[in-house]
Parts: structure tokens; sequence; C-alpha cells
């Protein structure tokens, strides 16, 4: 029997945390031969080299692709995208996939999607139908869709909006985010561990901050993160664990704001380019709750029954469990925000909440259905009207 080669193109810390237990199906899986193209952060030195993380799971990488240049400009993120177009056409046309896998809304995994495309390669695209209104990424998420041919979602709102794109009902499947395995299949660590860990006394109060710029919007990310920054030192006793942001248009103001402040405030404060996933979701066990504009906010700290306050448009539209807490990218609101986050009323009203975006168990569904459906004549596509 001839293996399925499963082509699985991975670009961020974050994206290979997401998509771990589903590598590791395809990988385990005797029917399947996996095919892992690293680009993007991945391999750069100032965020971390993280594809040595993905080497030391046990996963053998297939190809490297270099597309990341030293620039956060627009200019800077459109020369990567090109030279992703060029560098994966050449990485399908040497590895030959069956199918290729991407997961969310990247500048480097649209190039990998149309490179796809040309080379008439079938397409499966996890995290589709969201909306994040404030960033770049949502007309690419889009985009993405319309060159997929297998759809896995979050949710039956979001496989409604890939339907309401034009694809075929047949071909979208409603899996849950399969980034929520890793809270029911990592062993996490123990609170004495974590802290040995990341060398980082915790305190009776702790927040884990993790934000963005919000790329639909010119030079405001260097304003909201010091007012960010102001309301945090409002809350007395407050220690904070930070994640420093992707590589995003200005980005790298961002970092600066963060190694500022804690070299400023090293005894209430540390700092981290990645957690990686064991150490992330041992965070959120023992933080009091979690601050930013990432959608890790909305999609994993549900599932820990603590609030999230989530700054700004960066992630307007998205599905939001009740112990979410929207505020404005100010230093008023945030800090208004924090409190609410912090009381006794808020918290005990959080204790039954649900994550909306599933109960874990999406790696598998998702790699059952890119292994046993049938990719005769999937490339030909009609437009599904409603």
């Amino acid at each position: 029997m001839i293996k399925r080669k499963i082509c699985v193109v991975t670009g961020t810390r974050a994206e290979f945390g997401l998509m771990y237990w589903l590598i590791k199906a395809i990988y385990e899986d005797e029917d399947l031969e996996l095919q892992l193209l690293v680009t993007g952060m991945h391999l750069s030195p100032e965020f971390g080299l993280t594809y040595q993380t993905i080497e030391e799971s046990g996963f053998p990488i297939s190809k490297k692709i270099e597309v990341l240049l030293s620039s956060d400009s627009a200019i800077g993120i459109s020369k990567s995208m090109g030279l992703g177009m060029i560098s994966f056409s050449e990485a399908y046309n040497e590895l030959r996939p069956d199918i290729i896998l991407v997961l969310g809304d990247r500048f480097e995994i649209f190039s990998a999607a149309a490179a796809a495309m040309i080379s008439r390669i079938p397409l499966a695209h996890v995290h589709g139908g969201e909306a994040t209104e404030g960033l770049i990424d949502e007309p690419i998420r889009h985009s993405i869709t319309k060159m997929a041919h297998l759809h896995f979602t979050a949710s039956q709102e979001y496989r409604k909006r890939v339907i309401q794109l034009g694809e075929n009902p047949n071909r979208v499947f409603v899996t849950g985010t399969p980034g929520l395995d890793n809270i029911y299949k990592l062993n996490l660590l123990k609170r004495e561990q974590f802290e040995q860990e990341i060398n980082f006394k915790l305190g009776t109060r702790n927040a884990l901050v993790t934000f963005h710029p919000v790329t639909l919007e010119n030079n405001t990310a260097k304003g909201q993160f010091i007012a960010l920054l102001d309301a945090l030192s409002s809350i007395e006793g407050l220690n904070i664990i930070f994640t420093k942001p992707n590589a995003d248009t200005d980005g790298r103001i961002l970092i600066e704001l963060i190694d500022q402040y804690v070299k400023n405030h090293p005894e209430r404060s540390c700092a981290f380019v990645s957690l990686g996933q064991i150490r992330y979701l041992s965070a959120l066990k023992y933080v009091d709750l979690v601050i930013g504009n990432s959608s890790s906010g909305l999609t994993e700290v549900p599932s820990f029954k603590i609030p999230t306050i989530n700054i700004g448009d960066r992630q307007k539209g998205r599905l939001k469990a009740t112990s979410v807490i929207d505020c404005q990218p100010n230093e008023q609101s945030i800090a208004k925000s924090l409190k609410q986050g912090l009381s006794k009323e808020f918290l005990d009203s959080i204790s039954d909440t649900k994550n909306p975006y599933g109960k874990g168990g999406g790696s598998e569904k998702i790699k059952e259905i890119i292994k046993t459906f049938s990719l005769e004549g999937i490339l030909k596509k009609e437009f599904y009207d409603l």
C-alpha cells in the first residue's frame, strides 16, 4: 500500500504548539508519511530558533524554508511573502506531497497556500471561518479558505462562515481547536517546578501578558502597550510574566518596551521570547488572569476558568467565553478591567464557564479525515451558493 504523503507547514512556536498532537498523530500512523516544512520565526535567532524544539520533539524536518527578513515593515513582510512563494513551490516540486496541511492566517502560511494552489496540490486548512477584524490575518484567513479543499473549523458558527464563502458543506468539518489537546495530554508542571523553570518567584497575585500589534492600525502598538504597562503598575502586588510578540509589523517596538520594563522592575516581572507549550500552559494553572490580545486568551485560557482581559480590536469578531472581559486600549479601561477580573464576584461568576472552542480530541479527528477523504477530483471546486 502506498502511503499518503501529508505535508505540514509550520512557521511559529504557537502554531506548532497547536498542531503538536496532530503532527504526532500523522507521524505515528503507519498509513501516512509526514513531510514537515519549517519556516518563518522557527528559523530566526531573534525569535529563539524554535525549530530546535521541533527536532527535540522527535519529528524529522523535511525542509527548512527561509523567508523571514530582518524587518517588521510592510515592505519587509511583503518581500518575505514573495520569497516564501518561490521557496515553497520548489519544496513541493521536490517532495511531491498528496495533500498540504496548514493552520491559521499568518503571511507565511498564505505563501504556502498560494504555492500549493499553483502547484495543483490539495490543501487542508485548520481554523478557517474565524473573524479578527483588527488584523491583516482576517483577509489572509479567508483567502486561504478559498484556496483550500478541506476545512477544519473550531465551531459550528465558523463552519457556517466557511460555507458562506462558497465552500461545499461536505468538505467542512467541525473538529474544535486541536491545540486544546495539549491541556488534556501534557503533564503540566507543579508550581515549584514552574518557578524553577522560569527562574521567577510567583507572588500572591500573578498575570500573564501576551500583547501583539494590531496590524490594520498604523503606529498604535507603542501607545497601546504603554497604556497597558501603566495599568499593570496601578495594581499593587501583581507579578507579571511577559511573552514577547511575533514577527508582525511593529513587533520590535513592543519587545523593546518589555525589555525596558523588566529591567526597571526585575522583582515583579520577567519576559520570554518563547515559553513553549508546557511552560505556557503551566503558567495558566498558576496565574490569576491573562492580559493582552492573543487568540490564546480566547481559545485556551477559558479551559482553565480564569479571566482573560482582551484589549482592543485585534480579536474583534471571535467567539468569546463568559470569562473574557473586553476593554479599550487605554489605561483607564484596562485598569478597570483588571480590577473586575481580580474581583471575587467575577471569579465566582465564571466558575462554570464553557470553552466555545471545544473539549479536545480535534487532532485525531483531523488526522482521520485527511487520511481517508478521497482526493480524486478534489481540485475542481464549484462555488456553493446558499
